[in-house]
């Protein structure tokens, strides 16, 4: 299984950006759920099964997918450097 990072900028398939803020456990199965922020519109929180959101992308129901995976991790370089 791929590795998440927390604090990066991701992209779902379906094109929007996603800022991974952590991982939380379910209280009752103690499954893995990753936390992340949209990029855009109201910045709203998103929570989903740590699993699926490393999972790759369904060919059969997007044949036309470019990505991989569901969600890729993106390399986005400093404007001042760094």
């Amino acid at each position: 299984m791929r590795e998440l990072q927390i604090g990066r900028v991701y992209r779902h398939f379906k094109g929007d950006y996603y800022l991974v803020e952590g991982v939380a456990n379910d209280s009752e199965t103690g499954a893995p759920f990753v936390i992340y922020r949209k990029l855009y519109g109201d910045g709203g929180l998103w929570l989903r099964p740590l699993e699926m959101f490393l999972s790759k992308v369904d060919q059969e129901k997007y044949p036309d997918c470019p990505q991989e995976y569901r969600f890729e991790l993106q390399e986005i370089p400093s404007k001042a450097g760094h």
